[in-house]
């Protein structure tokens, strides 16, 4: 296997690149820095390894060395689980949980950027490998480079999702009171029987408006484990007035049936509505919230 080190060597560099390229640590700290990010970066180079020796192996007649390809997808798999478990043991420690649909996306996230590393080698592999038969080696392996950058910025495109301002439009909302029901802009969001607690809302609250594009955007946003993420991101980045067992000042999302808006009140620690609203249009789409009815037919019609 020797030969073929000009193909395995800049293949496992550009699927590592390709993980690393994926891999950030933002506000949400997770994966944690620095043992989380080690074991991300560590199994990105496994799966890289694994894309870079798949031509060579085939070339060699090593067929059983393929296998260990889809040996290693059952492996991100279990780390898919372990992510997901990990998460959800974590989030029993949060003010203002996550919801299992935020975990199930972060979770997903990153068995997908495995399969990217391993695809990534594995077609600067296929690359180099042909360009090996009609060109210098080192011209081979110079078009590799460039067409797996390519690649990852390709894949990198593909990952990115959509977020809360591209599907909705967000607006600074009144906070007001009729007897005990909290109310944003005419939308009642839940009892506060407590006097004290419902004079800071009047007095520190800050709200938005989420309004929709659209009927697609309309489902998207009336799932639930999307307004929990909301929630949660609102929480991280601003903070909250409560403490464990204060339900009054959790951040609260809550539907308009007729119109399918969303409207969320919260008593933060740093209450300025316009960065909650440039918050809220930050937030990320979940992938298992997204919803197109308008792509059917039966859709498109009832819409009309």
């Amino acid at each position: 296997m020797d030969k073929y080190g000009y193909i395995i060597i800049p293949s496992i560099l550009l699927g590592f690149l390709s993980r690393l390229s994926m891999l950030k640590v933002d506000y949400r700290q997770y994966p944690s820095y620095p043992q989380g990010v080690f074991s991300h970066v560590t199994l990105g180079l496994i799966a890289a390894s694994l894309g870079a020796v798949a031509i060579p192996s085939l070339m060699e007649k090593e067929f059983s060395a393929v296998t260990f390809l889809s040996l290693a997808a059952q492996q991100f798999r279990e780390v898919r689980n372990l992510e997901r478990q990990s998460l959800e043991k974590i989030d029993e420690t949060e003010l203002v949980p996550r919801g299992t649909a935020y975990i199930e996306d972060i979770s997903k996230a990153f068995e997908a950027r495995n399969y990217m590393a391993m695809l990534t080698s594995l077609l600067v592999s296929i690359f180099i490998t042909i360009g090996g038969r009609y060109f210098k080696t080192v011209y081979a392996m110079l078009i590799g480079i460039i067409l797996g950058i390519i690649i990852i910025f390709l894949f990198n495109r593909t990952i990115s999702r959509d977020t809360i301002e591209e599907i909705a439009d967000v607006y600074p909302a009144k906070i007001s009171f009729d007897g005990p029901l909290l109310i944003v802009n005419g939308v009642s969001i839940i009892n506060i029987g407590y006097k004290p607690s419902r004079d800071i809302y009047l007095k520190k609250g800050i709200a938005v408006e989420i309004i929709p594009k659209d009927k697609n955007s309309m489902v998207t946003l009336s799932n639930l484990g999307q307004r929990k993420s909301i929630e949660h991101n609102v929480s991280v980045l601003l903070g909250v007035r409560k403490d464990v067992d204060q339900p009054d000042f959790s951040p609260l999302a809550a539907r308009d049936p007729d119109t399918g808006k969303i409207v969320m009140a919260v008593v933060s620690m740093e209450n300025d509505v316009n960065y909650l609203v440039r918050l809220v249009e930050k937030t990320i789409v979940l992938e298992s919230a997204k919803k197109k009815p308008l792509d059917s037919y039966v859709g498109r019609k009832a819409s009309d």
